[in-house]
């Protein structure tokens, strides 16, 4: 069974306290773009493996969609296994889900290869167990995010913007990110976060683009803020940080506008360039 899996970016993110268990309360709207990792899925096998090319993602039982499938069989109570193999197209701690967007992949994969044992609410209560945007990955929806991050409203008025992210070629570690957060010099202070829940994000999103990890990320990888300027000095009419980072993402008004910021920035042989769109 051959799976897209897609990345995904923060149109906002407020961080809003912090919960005993160490995990960061969040409001935050997400949505998947057209940039994809490819899995595929080879079934009846007597153990669970996995396969990716990357330097940096594990082949062993601590990789997240290898996680993933020994969970499925175990609530499911199916004695097999399967072998996943990912071919990454995601960048690698870039802040756009795709250890995340992988689990949910092959969790979806699997309930349609046995033929649906498990609800769609069976497969975000495991999601969540496994990772907390694991979730929205399962619902592939643009969606509004609380808590820390799995509790999920879907948000149908978006555009399908054109956009153009830019990796820096720095991976930055999200423990560290969170680490480094002092809550009380972020904005959501300032940001009445249940506000933010009603807006038409169709009509306002470029409005109300803010991260509030955006500048701990980048005490930790300056490039964040060199891309985020390079984009809006070609035309963005947007730019942010996803996620903890390091990736950077422009929104532009057209495609016309988007490729042409494309051909300006692809000589920087630092960054890594993809032109895409929201997926709504």
């Amino acid at each position: 069974m051959n799976l897209k899996s897609p990345a995904k970016i923060n149109l906002f993110l407020a961080v809003t306290g912090k919960r005993p268990d160490g995990y960061h309360n969040l409001s935050t709207l997400m949505c998947c773009i057209g940039l994809y990792d490819s899995i595929l899925l080879s079934f009846g096998k007597k153990q669970t493996t996995v396969r990716c090319g990357h330097p940096n993602v594990p082949e062993d039982k601590t990789n997240i969609a290898h996680r993933a499938a020994s969970l499925f069989f175990e609530h499911t109570n199916i004695h097999e296994g399967v072998h996943i193999v990912i071919d990454k197209k995601i960048p690698v701690g870039a802040g756009l889900g795709g250890g995340s967007s992988n689990a949910a992949a092959v969790l979806k994969g699997l309930n349609t290869f046995y033929n649906h044992p498990l609800t769609d609410n069976d497969l975000i209560i495991l999601g969540k167990s496994i990772g907390a945007d694991v979730p929205f990955f399962i619902l592939e929806k643009p969606a509004l995010a609380s808590g820390i991050g799995d509790i999920l409203t879907p948000c149908p008025d978006l555009k399908p913007y054109p956009i153009l992210l830019i990796y820096p070629s720095i991976p930055v570690s999200t423990a560290e990110v969170y680490k480094k957060l002092n809550l009380r010099l972020t904005k959501n202070k300032k940001i009445n976060t249940k506000i933010l829940f009603k807006l038409n994000w169709g009509r306002d999103a470029l409005k109300n683009l803010f991260n509030d990890l955006e500048m701990v990320a980048s005490a930790i990888c300056p490039e964040i803020q060199k891309a985020k300027a390079v984009l809006l000095q070609n035309g963005a009419s947007g730019a942010l940080m996803s996620g903890s980072g390091s990736a950077v993402f422009g929104i532009f008004e057209n495609f016309e506008k988007a490729k042409k910021a494309f051909n300006a920035i692809s000589h920087h042989n630092m960054w890594q360039l993809y032109l895409s769109h929201l997926i709504v």
